[in-house]
């Protein structure tokens, strides 16, 4: 029996397997934005 596929037609674990690399690249992005922030305070505090 086929596996379902869903709208985009991924199967459940391409799925899983794309969600868990968005993931973990959204929080290094987030990560390297923090990090930018911070620099970015130390060197001109904006407030």
């Amino acid at each position: 029996m086929a596996e379902k596929q869903s709208v985009t037609g991924l199967t459940e674990d391409e799925a899983r397997e794309f969600h868990t690399i968005f993931v973990q690249s959204m929080t290094a992005f987030f990560g390297v934005v923090i990090i930018a922030h911070i620099l970015a305070w130390l060197w001109r505090p904006w407030l």
